[in-house]
């Protein structure tokens, strides 16, 4: 067989796991705001009529956790309970405690340093990271997912706009690419959209508009033939969304937020986590070494591993798979990373300029491969020594 099929789905800013991850992310950029060394670990679920805020926070910072968590709600468009959701009413509990003074004190010190009386800080946790870059895309990312994304941010775009006024918040999308077998996109094979309606419209409507106005805008010409399939809401009418319709979750979206199940998760989620916390920072670094590495011309297409103990700084592993398409020999590829990249937490804190407000903005539509954002960690800045 020389071709292979992969599957990337996205979801809107309206379904409930991504509302989790939004009102997580809102409350940690609005206590970063005053207290950049703020620890914060703030888990947020929904189901109907009710929003939980969860988790532990240590802060200096006056925040008003309800406020933030309704005006997060209503700015995904949830305002009314026949869309799933009322942001000004529904009932919202907040259980959120303080830091494990354990857990901070080998955050505080790294163990490598306690005897020196050194200043470096140990990880939040243990674990292992992933990052990924590809040349199939101008992101340096796999064409399923990016594509996947560019739809359900159409969704929004026209929800929001009110140019389909039928729209409501809820909605996923999935991109079936066949790949040839060494790993570059061939075709698209099956497009998949389900979102959430008004009662008013008809299916055939749906379809008809759907075509015209997100799969011609947003789906390239060369990738699609008459093979391709266009599959819309299957399950026939999608009224009943959002929180009415399924509950939600902080960090259960973690392939949405990553590559599309193109390489390895570590099973890390990012939203709610302060950068202390390597389950985000560690993915971030991997990133950004992945895709320097690749846009150097070190390989085609590169998966990086790092690996971390809670309370020590240095990494425990790296590992590096580039799917036979390096140009170097990967130990040589290990040897420049440790050469040109610091893993520790506190280095990439300082290097990805981590303790700054700027999570919400990643908490929908993906945390990588953003053009449209300016994250540090997307930076090609160690192109030029790396090569």
């Amino acid at each position: 067989m020389d071709t292979y099929l992969l599957t990337s789905e996205s979801v809107t800013e309206g379904h409930p796991d991504k509302l989790c991850d939004q009102v997580s992310d809102a409350i940690l950029d609005e206590i970063m705001k005053s207290d950049p060394y703020a620890r914060v670990a703030c888990e947020t679920a929904t189901t109907t009529n009710l929003v939980v805020l969860l988790g532990e926070i240590t802060t200096t910072a006056n925040v008003n956790f309800e406020k933030i968590a309704r005006d997060t709600i209503l700015s995904i468009g949830y305002n009314n309970e026949e869309v799933g959701l009322d942001g000004k009413t529904c009932k919202l509990i907040t259980a959120l405690g303080k830091q494990s003074p354990d857990i901070k004190a080998g955050v505080d010190l790294a163990l490598e340093n306690r005897e020196k009386g050194e200043k470096r800080i140990g990880a939040g946790d243990q674990g292992m990271m992933i990052g990924y870059a590809t040349d199939e895309s101008e992101e340096y990312m796999p064409l399923p997912i990016s594509l996947a994304h560019s739809i359900t941010r159409k969704l929004t775009e026209l929800r929001k706009s009110n140019t389909l006024n039928w729209l409501r918040p809820d909605g996923k999308s999935q991109i079936t690419m066949e790949y040839n077998i060494d790993g570059t996109p061939n075709r698209i094979d099956t497009v998949v959209i389900s979102t959430q309606h008004s009662p008013e419209i008809s299916q055939e409507s749906i379809q008809e508009q759907l075509m015209e106005f997100i799969c011609k805008k947003t789906i390239p010409n060369n990738l699609l033939d008459s093979k391709t399939k266009f599959i819309v809401n299957p399950s026939g009418q999608f009224i009943v969304g959002g929180p009415h319709g399924d509950a939600g979750l902080t960090g259960r979206k973690i392939i949405v937020d990553t590559y599309g199940g193109s390489c390895r998760h570590g099973g890390g989620a990012f939203s709610g986590k302060d950068c202390t916390k390597v389950d985000r920072t560690g993915a971030y670094g991997a990133r950004w070494v992945a895709k320097n590495c690749v846009a150097a011309g070190l390989a085609s297409r590169m998966e990086v591993q790092l690996s971390y103990a809670i309370g020590m700084a240095e990494p425990i592993s790296i590992m590096v798979d580039t799917h036979k398409t390096n140009k170097i020999p990967e130990s040589e590829i290990i040897k420049k990373i440790n050469d040109n990249f610091d893993l520790t937490p506190g280095g990439l804190i300082q290097d990805l300029e981590l303790r700054n407000p700027i999570y919400k903005q990643t908490s929908a539509y993906g945390h990588f491969g953003r053009n449209d954002l300016d994250l540090p960690w997307e930076k090609l800045n160690k192109v030029t020594k790396l090569k």
